[in-house]
């Protein structure tokens, strides 16, 4: 029997604790590669600001990856408490994903605090850099693994459907799923592309509030060359990511695009709104880039809304969500570009206020970007929980105190964010990098 109200509030809290949790899973892939980077360039260049920043950097990481901790147990306890049916369903099956994930984070922890509790303590700064890399291959892996979780809800293989339950399953076949190799590739890019603005937008701030030293200078510019190559790759794969949901999720793809007729030489819809009568107004049209969104054809047939059943359609809201998406990925294209290729030419404007509070602003902007594509290819899955086979209705709980956890876990996360907040503020601003670099040639009292 379904539970309409448990199912509505174990969507909410699901929703809830995603959009928290991402926030911080997606800094704690990213900055790891970031940090990698600064100490690689600080021992080539033999620069003592880029080791200052790869050590600066990995204390405030602390801080998020304890965050993180306590959010991804929160997910993988909601799974069990909010969606039963689809665990006794599914659970066989993603239960190896699952536990690499788990087995990832270990195996970045263990390295994290020996390289963070061994700093000083090698002569030659190459042999502590090397335990940055299970570092990064461990935040990325732990990404990759439980993405492919999801792709396999979006594309579920490697079993058999007897009398609804899943038998015969090939964990490798489900994990290499037809999902699997955009949505690993756009989720670990956007995390590195994330992660990049988002320091960035912090030397930004660091440079507008007065501290003109040249170490924010050199973070700046490191973290926005970082910040445009991985936002390049993502508009790539997120090509790709087309070209995937027009093969295997058609529906998706046309409810994203407002694409509701199929048709051949199909124009792609940016922007607009849709008013109480269902037509789409102000919207921008290109003509046939649809077709090359979806085949790389721009005479080719794009599968539209019509095709399919009222009832398996997608909220129609979620063209919004992809508008957000992609208009903020190439506005940070855009912004590091300029960055980019102003600082070659000398061009000073990139120094100004209005310029740097444009980076500033790109750090929120990049995490609604994160938020806006989970959404997306969350809600663009409804009515599915596990595309094809089970709805989400039927994999929720029917338990009637679900409220009550709504309210416990938004306690919780509203203790978590402030408190993460307060940490990393007090943190650094009780020791300015100014500071610390007297400090570490011995001009001042340690």
């Amino acid at each position: 029997m379904i539970n309409e109200e448990a199912v509505y509030y174990s969507r909410i809290l699901t929703e809830l604790t995603l959009s928290f949790h991402i926030i911080y899973a997606t800094l704690g892939v990213g900055v790891p590669l970031m940090i990698m980077i600064a100490h690689w360039v600080g021992i080539k260049k033999n620069d003592e600001h880029y080791i200052l920043l790869a050590r600066r950097w990995t204390r405030g990481f602390i801080i998020t990856v304890a965050v993180g901790v306590v959010t991804g147990t929160a997910i993988g306890l909601q799974l069990s408490l909010l969606w039963p049916n689809f665990m006794e369903l599914a659970g066989n099956v993603i239960a190896l994903p699952l536990f690499m994930e788990t087995f990832a984070f270990f195996f970045e922890a263990i390295f994290l605090g020996i390289y963070l509790y061994t700093w000083d303590r090698f002569e030659n700064q190459r042999k502590h850099l090397l335990l940055l890399i299970p570092v990064a291959i461990g935040a990325s892996f732990s990404a990759v693994f439980i993405t492919i979780v999801n792709a396999f809800m979006n594309a579920p293989q490697g079993f058999d459907l007897v009398n609804g339950t899943l038998v015969n399953v090939n964990p490798l076949t489900a994990m290499f799923n037809p999902a699997m190799p955009t949505k690993v590739s756009h989720v670990v890019g956007t995390a590195y592309m994330t992660s990049a603005f988002v320091l960035a937008a912090i030397a930004a701030f660091r440079l507008l509030k007065g501290s003109n030293h040249v170490y924010h200078k050199k973070a700046l510019l490191l973290t926005m060359k970082v910040g445009f190559i991985f936002s390049v790759t993502s508009l790539i794969v997120g090509d790709l990511s087309g070209k995937y949901l027009a093969e295997y999720q058609p529906e998706k793809l046309a409810a994203a695009e407002w694409h509701f007729e199929t048709s051949e030489s199909a124009e792609l819809i940016l922007l607009g709104i849709m008013n109480k009568e269902g037509e789409v107004q102000y919207a921008l049209r290109i003509p046939y880039a649809l077709s090359i969104l979806a085949h790389g054809s721009p005479t080719a047939e794009v599968i539209g809304l019509d095709q399919f059943p009222e009832d398996e359609i997608p909220p129609l809201y979620i063209h919004y969500l992809f508008n957000i998406m992609v208009g903020i990925g190439m506005l940070m294209i855009a912004v590091a570009l300029v960055y980019i290729f102003s600082g070659y030419r000398g061009w000073y404007f990139i120094d100004s206020k209005p310029f740097r509070w444009l980076i500033v602003f790109s750090g929120p902007l990049v995490i609604i970007a994160i938020e806006a594509g989970w959404w997306l290819a969350e809600v663009g899955r409804q009515p599915w929980i596990l595309r094809g086979i089970m709805r989400t209705h039927e994999g929720a709980t029917t338990s009637n105190d679900v409220d009550i956890m709504l309210l416990l876990f938004c306690g919780l996360y509203i203790i978590l964010g402030i408190g993460s907040v307060v940490i990393l503020t007090r943190m650094f601003r009780k020791n300015p990098v100014e500071r610390e670099l007297a400090e570490r040639k011995g001009d001042v009292p340690t």
